[in-house]
């Protein structure tokens, strides 16, 4: 007898469907997984043959083949336990193999027989909705699976261990469906841009910056703030939209970072260190995951220290940050994960951090901020939109009491600024001025004539490349958008250019 069970593959972002089919033969007494499957998939059997003891069922003796079709696909994780189970489970006829024609299975078994949580169950309710079946998935992800099936009716089961799914298949005790998770409005426990004292400049770039979803470096000496104002950031950007969330959640879920299957309308700061690997980075290892500008999507990916990332590492960013994806390209897999990310970057103006105080100055300055500057190429600079010069804080700025307008504040402005974007960008693919292209961004832009005049002749004195006038061009128009103006006028222009490659000195 061959019984079989629906579960997936993922390659990236998308979930391949998989037939677990389990064959119980006379024969010399063995257990094997057959059909590409990596080492994780191996080590199924022994989970599942130490969860059926704790179930009380001996392994029948005769030889057990596990094939996962189509054979010529890889199969990669943990989430085949439980299909397995279910398929020798059928075969054994504990339980009807008709009934599991319905539902696909994902999840993981511990050796006492729980099954817990794994990668990518949120995809997967996605793909079971999409199909008309229903879903079998751990007790603890049963929310956010029952979330993702929406009002399509597809019926949950998300059972805690093997011992209640087998009694709930058989119909003596049944799992209550689960409820769906609530997109959470999570309190923002980050620092407040009202305990940054001074920095009046870098605050207003950092405010504009969110108002229009542009990358930002900031340049400046140890203990000026800059770390600390990254962190402020997310605290005045809007909440993600549901569509926006599920994005977010989607790549979470297949990375294993779905805190408790709660999703959640905070969006994603994300902040490696510069030790970070190219894969860690932008994505890859041997089964293509996403990386941190993938976990950072339609969020803030900040790298503090900016020199001190390896240079291959930072202009792998370079195509993710112009597309908004990341192409992960392996021999046999080829996958695309969506990229769409805030740069916020930090860096000091040389090794030892000093350059404009020639008290603290190294006795290689100016020489040491050419070379320690030069680590990251024209090409990654070309696209930040703006540059902010950041400098110590003074002591009679730390004696002064705390500002009065606080990041709620802020965050009202830049709520307004993006209605505003949304309302422009309606039916088109760019959501904020930040991703506006070409004739989308000349009809929005609406350039007062003195304001081209005056770009023109910045953009020959300053020498800046095509890209680099677009990108002007966008945070110009963030700056009206902030100050309510219909158009683009020469004075926001002007604050624009002033954000332009100020932060890195020759």
């Amino acid at each position: 007898m061959v019984a079989r069970v629906a579960t997936l593959a993922y390659v990236g972002l998308e979930a391949r469907p998989v037939d677990v089919q389990v064959q119980l033969a006379p024969g010399l007494v063995s257990f094997v997984v057959v059909g590409l499957p990596d080492k994780a998939v191996k080590e199924s059997r022994d989970r599942v043959t130490a969860a059926f003891a704790a179930l009380g069922l001996a392994m029948p003796a005769k030889r057990i083949t596990v094939n996962l079709a189509p054979a010529d696909l890889e199969k990669a994780g943990s989430h085949y336990d439980l299909p397995i189970a279910l398929g020798l489970l059928a075969a054994m006829g504990v339980v009807d193999a008709e009934s599991l024609a319905h539902y696909v299975a994902v999840g993981e078994l511990s050796l006492d027989g729980r099954i817990t949580a794994s990668p990518g169950v949120l995809l997967a309710a996605l793909h079971a909705a999409g199909g008309g079946l229903g879903l079998i998935c751990p007790g603890s992800q049963g929310p956010e699976a029952a979330w993702a099936a929406g009002g399509t009716g597809m019926e949950v089961i998300a059972a805690p261990d093997l011992h209640a799914l087998v009694a709930h298949l058989k119909g003596t005790s049944l799992i209550p469906p689960p409820d769906p998770a609530r997109l959470e409005a999570r309190p923002f426990t980050g620092p407040d841009l009202g305990d940054v004292k001074g920095q009046e400049v870098p605050k207003r770039a950092l405010e504009i910056a969110a108002a229009g979803g542009h990358n930002l470096l900031m340049c400046g000496p140890p203990g000026a703030g800059k770390s600390m104002m990254a962190a402020a950031l997310p605290g005045i950007l809007p909440e993600l939209t549901s569509a926006e969330a599920l994005e977010v959640a989607m790549i979470a879920s297949l990375a294993g970072s779905l805190e408790g299957g709660r999703i959640a309308r905070t969006r994603p700061f994300r902040s490696p260190h510069h030790s970070a690997s190219m894969p860690a980075l932008v994505g890859g290892g041997r089964q293509a995951r996403p990386g941190e500008v993938s976990l950072a999507h339609l969020g803030v990916l900040f790298l503090d220290e900016l020199p001190e990332f390896q240079r291959g590492t930072l202009d792998a960013l370079r195509q993710p940050l112009e597309r908004g994806a990341v192409e992960v390209a392996r021999a046999a897999l080829h996958v695309t994960y969506p990229a769409r990310v805030q740069l916020i970057a930090a860096m000091n103006p040389c090794r030892c951090g000093h350059l404009a105080d020639a008290a603290l100055a190294c006795a290689r300055a100016p020489r040491c901020a050419a070379d320690y500057q030069s680590k990251i190429s024209g090409p990654l600079l070309d696209r930040i939109d703006m540059f902010v010069d950041i400098e110590a804080v003074k002591a009679s700025d730390l004696a002064l009491p705390s500002p009065a307008e606080r990041s709620a504040d802020v965050a009202a402005r830049v709520a307004a600024a993006r209605r505003l974007q949304e309302a422009r960008y309606r039916g088109t693919q760019a959501r904020t001025n930040a991703e506006a292209e070409g004739r989308l961004l000349e009809t929005a832009d609406m350039l007062e004539e003195p304001a081209r005049q005056l770009l023109t002749r910045a953009a020959e004195t300053m020498r800046l490349s095509a890209r680099a006038w677009t990108r002007t061009l966008r945070v110009a128009r963030t700056i009206a958008d902030l100050a309510g103006a219909p158009v683009t006028g020469r004075i926001h222009v002007a604050e624009a250019l002033a954000f332009r490659r100020q932060a890195l000195a020759s």
